[in-house]
């Protein structure tokens, strides 16, 4: 099985298509490798992202997305790894509604401060990540039709 390997911005709508699509998709999620507990405190795992790139390498071939962070250390890691992604990110101009978005799904406010306060300098990252990647500014609101126009694109259909 071919595997693309997307790395989406927040609120675009990866769990929302894992949901639906169990069987040929993972969602994975970075916190789970990003961080520990010992003793009730929370810290930085010191083997991420290398603990995430290994885990999506052992999952290349089982399915055919790979959602993964679109975070700048991650989308590094996988340069230095020579795993091709697709960058999939909403334009600056979207911003009031993602941070509805992220309201109207429960995030805490603490994560809906850090988008707000850092929104033009990450979606800015993303616009100028030019190499080792397929980097697109998200034409339609969730990631399921710029799903279908990757794979379109891929097999030279232009619809």
């Amino acid at each position: 099985m071919r595997t693309r390997i997307i790395s989406a911005f927040p609120g675009t709508g990866k769990s929302y298509y894992h949901d639906k699509h169990k069987e040929s998709t993972l969602d994975s999620d970075s916190s789970n490798f990003s961080w520990t507990v010992k003793s009730g405190v929370k810290k930085r795992n010191p083997d991420f992202p290398e603990n995430y790139i290994k885990h999506i390498k052992e999952s290349i071939g089982k399915y055919k997305f790979i959602f993964v962070s679109s975070h700048k250390e991650v989308r590094e890691a996988l340069l230095d790894n020579c795993l091709f992604f697709y960058l999939l990110y909403p334009s600056r101009d979207k911003k009031e509604v993602y941070l509805k978005k992220y309201e109207d799904r429960g995030n805490p406010e603490s994560f809906i401060k850090l988008l707000d306060e850092n929104w033009d300098a990450w979606i800015k990252e993303c616009e100028f990540t030019e190499y080792g990647c397929k980097n697109i500014q998200m034409i339609y609101p969730y990631l399921e039709k710029e799903l279908r126009h990757i794979i379109a694109s891929e097999n030279g259909d232009s619809k």
